[in-house]
This record gives structure tokens, sequence and C-alpha cells, in this order.
């Protein structure tokens, strides 16, 4: 079995992996930067125990990080419970990805919009558009040749929420689902209305430009992330949703990592 770990701005999301890449469990922890390494260790078998899941029955394990101050505590934790230091992206690990960013190699590039268009590469027809949506919020593109060509970064849902009530007054908070109508016709319903259908027509718009410009159609558009599986069905876009897509990417490049030389 191995591990995959994901260190994300708000959370940590862990998966168990198989011999054949399947995602067994999926594990998530607050993201916590004053954390020690015994104390993530700590937490890390907790939910796995309540997954099942033996810590000493991990054979390896791979590491993305967005959150650099965090990096090196998780893999401390990982390498206590398991004996195993993980690969980590951006440092040992290796990714077998074409890049065309003006010159940047790939680890110049946050591992895990790596990790997605790994996973895309090899197991969606091509060219792709991927959507991460969490606490901000990407579109990127692999190209029909098979390389990562770039995309752009916006803040997420729930980060534009919370910035839209922390500057203003009298609007209440909401918690996010969908409106009962797009014209709505009370606060709460057009707070939702404007997150809902405003962050949809922000990733339609986005998506037509990256068409345009690929010159090429349809491309397959994946969605994954915390917020993924909201925004998605009010696309006008056709999406297909996977939540474990980072995960599995992450664990294509273990393998790679794995290999002799």
């Amino acid at each position: 079995m191995f591990l995959a770990i994901d260190i994300g701005n708000t959370h940590i999301v862990l998966g168990c992996l198989s011999e054949k890449n399947d995602v067994l469990c999926r594990m998530q922890l607050s993201t916590d930067r004053n954390e020690t390494a015994w104390e993530y260790a700590a937490e890390i078998r907790s939910v796995m125990d309540l997954q099942d899941m033996d810590p000493g029955s991990i054979e390896n394990a791979v590491l993305s990080s967005v959150v650099p101050e965090v990096t090196a505590s998780v893999s401390r934790a990982i390498k206590i419970l398991t004996g195993k230091t993980p690969f980590i992206l951006g440092q040992n690990a290796v990714i077998n990805l074409p890049v065309d960013m003006n010159g940047l190699p790939a680890e110049a590039i946050a591992g895990d919009l790596l990790a997605t268009a790994v996973f895309v590469r090899d197991n969606c027809p091509l060219p792709a558009i991927i959507i991460d949506i969490g606490t901000a919020a990407t579109v990127t593109v692999v190209s029909r040749g098979g390389a990562y060509i770039g995309g752009c970064i916006l803040p997420g849902p729930g980060t534009a929420l919370k910035g839209l009530l922390q500057d203003t007054s009298l609007l209440p908070a909401v918690d996010f689902s969908a409106p009962d109508r797009a014209i709505a016709k009370d606060t709460v319903n057009a707070i939702k209305s404007g997150m809902i259908y405003g962050s949809a027509g922000q990733l339609d718009g986005i998506i037509d430009h990256f068409i345009e410009e690929l010159g090429e159609e349809p491309p397959t558009i994946v969605a994954t992330g915390g917020m993924g599986r909201i925004i998605a069905p009010f696309c006008r876009h056709a999406i297909t949703l996977d939540n474990d897509l980072l995960l599995k990417g992450l664990g294509l490049i273990l393998r790679d990592s794995l290999l002799p030389g």
C-alpha cells in the first residue's frame, strides 16, 4: 500500500493507494502551520485508525505541498509513522511530464498542478482542461501532445465569500449551497446565487477563452477539489468530476520515482 499526501492552504488530504493506484481511502486534516512533526504523526495515525489502515503497511509515500513551512513537519511525521521518507514534489520526486512554461522547469510549478496533469495526461483524451477548486481555484491545460502548458489562478468561491462577508456590515453568513433560483428573492439566496452562478460563470468564461487559444474543440474538461462537485453542475460546459484526481496523480509520480535509475 502507498500513501499520497497533498498539503493545501486549508486542508491536508491523504490517500491510501493500492498497487493498481486505486484510492482505498481518503482522509483530511486541517493545515496547521504551528504543529510539530509528532503532533502531525499522532493525527495521521488517528485518522488511519478510523479507516482501519495500518501505517506499518505503507510501503512508500509521496507528498506535494503549497505550504512550505508545513512540508518538513509532515514529511517527518510520515517517517515517524512508517519508517519511510516520502518523495517530495519539487525536491526528489520524478515528474515525467513535459512542461512548456517559458523555460520554467517542472520543479517551479506547484506540485498539485503537476500531479493532476500527470494523471489526466495518462488517462484522458487530450487536450484537457483541469479545474481544481479549493482555497484558490486553478484552471490548467494539458496539450494534445501531453505537455503541461499553463493556466490561470483565481480566488476560490469560499475565499471570495469570506472576503465579501468581512468587508460588509449587514450581509449574513451563509452556507455554501445552491440557491433556490438564480433571481433570488431574499438576501441569503442572493448571496448563494452570486457565489454559485458567479463562480460557474467565471469558469465557463475561462474555458471559452482557453478553447479559443487552443484552437481545438472539444477538449476534455475535468474538475476536482472540495468545491468542484458544488460548482461544476452549474457550468454550461460538460465537466467530469473526479475528487481523487490529485491523489491518483501523486500515485503515478510515486511509481515513476521508485523506478531504478
